[in-house]
């Protein structure tokens, strides 16, 4: 059964895509601690010693490291529900 159109079933197919790749690579990134992404990271604040800085901004990583991979697996779904619907679409056409 088709949900969506083919255009917009290819559409989620390529913003899926980009999506996985995008977010595995920030996630790895994040896992291994890129100086670049350090101004994300939550929960950081002036008034901590330097262990307790360390262990927040370690703590703060490897979150969003993992948010970023459980936002991937959600473009995995995605990704498996526009591939689905773009094939539905494109074995409709072929009949007519």
């Amino acid at each position: 059964m088709a949900i969506c159109g083919p255009k917009l079933s290819l559409c989620g197919v390529i913003l899926s895509v980009w999506g996985i790749i995008q977010l595995s690579f920030m996630g790895i990134f994040y896992y291994f601690h890129s100086v670049a992404l350090a101004e994300d990271l939550p929960g950081l604040n002036k008034e901590m010693s330097p262990e307790e800085f360390y262990l927040e901004v370690d703590k703060g990583y490897m979150q969003n490291a993992y948010n970023c991979w459980i936002a991937a697996c959600l473009y995995i779904i995605t990704l498996a529900f526009s591939g689905h619907q773009f094939w539905v679409n494109s074995r409709s056409s072929l009949r007519v």
